[in-house]
């Protein structure tokens, strides 16, 4: 016969009903806060709640037809099927014994290079601003490249198909051959464990002897550069000049070199193609050298 559960003291009725109240009222004054932002946002005083609501119902329509497409629905299903291959995949490597070691490993980078982020955000900052202004520039050549890596790709495409069916086909022999060299491998380990340990117990005080002389040349090195640094300077001051001084010739026998392409190509279509009559010769004016 089944035990009739004892009822609850009044300390715990009252416990209970304190724990409840409590979590009324917080809730209660969230949805008061809620309420507030939704106020001032919206606020229909002059016309931007209804403008705000607007954009919003059409954002959200867009939205919900673009989720409806068969793109979408797609990207959805394939995102869905990772992360349950992951889940089903790493559920297991959370038990395991590695797993402890690996989150110690992640959380001790994570601390190691967080300061060293910090110190390096300025120059991050201004290589991407570097880069954006790089592909700016080089945007007129992006489809020029686009066009040859779809070339490309597709010239790959049948060479990457026929090495996926050689390796399909040859599946037997390359895990025999696997197996080989892994049961050949494995009486080797110990061995290879114990002179690693030994090559790093020797390169650790290798490097223990070194570093004081490698300090000393360093400091050493650090006032050579700094006593030579008006030579430094001067030298490339005086490259700069040389290429400024080199520019127009430079440019002058870019033009010249064109003019001569484009003359030999003129000459070479009239020899291939003698029935297509004269080809017209469009020339571009370049600077002359000073």
């Amino acid at each position: 016969m089944a035990t009739i559960p004892s009822l609850p003291s009044r300390d715990d009725v009252a416990r209970i009903a304190r724990s409840t109240s409590d979590i009324t009222g917080q809730l209660l004054d969230t949805a008061g806060n809620l309420t507030r932002i939704a106020v001032n946002t919206l606020d229909p005083r002059d016309g931007s709640g209804a403008e705000a609501l607007r954009v919003l119902r059409e954002t959200t329509a867009e939205l919900a037809e673009a989720s409806a497409s068969p793109q979408a629905q797609e990207a959805f299903y394939r995102m869905v099927d990772t992360l349950t291959r992951l889940g089903t995949s790493g559920a297991p490597l959370a038990g395991h014994p590695v797993g402890e070691p690996a989150r110690a490993l992640l959380t001790a980078l994570g601390d190691s290079l967080l300061p060293l982020l910090d110190a390096v955000e300025p120059a991050v900052e201004e290589a991407a601003e570097a880069l954006g202004e790089l592909v700016d520039a080089s945007s007129p050549l992006l489809p020029a490249v686009a066009g040859v890596a779809a070339g490309t790709l597709l010239v790959l495409a049948p060479v990457i198909r026929a090495a996926a069916e050689v390796l399909r086909d040859s599946s037997p022999e390359l895990r025999r051959g696997a197996d080989a060299l892994t049961s050949a491998l494995a009486p080797l380990l110990p061995l290879q464990a114990a002179l690693a340990e030994r090559a790093a117990v020797a390169g650790a005080g290798a490097v223990r002897a070194a570093v004081p002389p490698l300090a000393d040349l360093t400091e050493v090195a650090a006032a050579g550069l700094r006593a030579g640094r008006p030579l430094l300077v001067a030298g490339e001051e005086a490259v700069v000049s040389g290429l400024e001084q080199l520019q127009p010739l430079l440019v002058a026998s870019a033009g010249w070199a064109g003019r001569a392409v484009r003359a030999a190509a003129v000459r070479v279509s009239a020899v291939v193609s003698p029935a297509a009559g004269p080809a017209a010769v469009v020339t571009a004016q370049f600077p002359a050298s000073p």
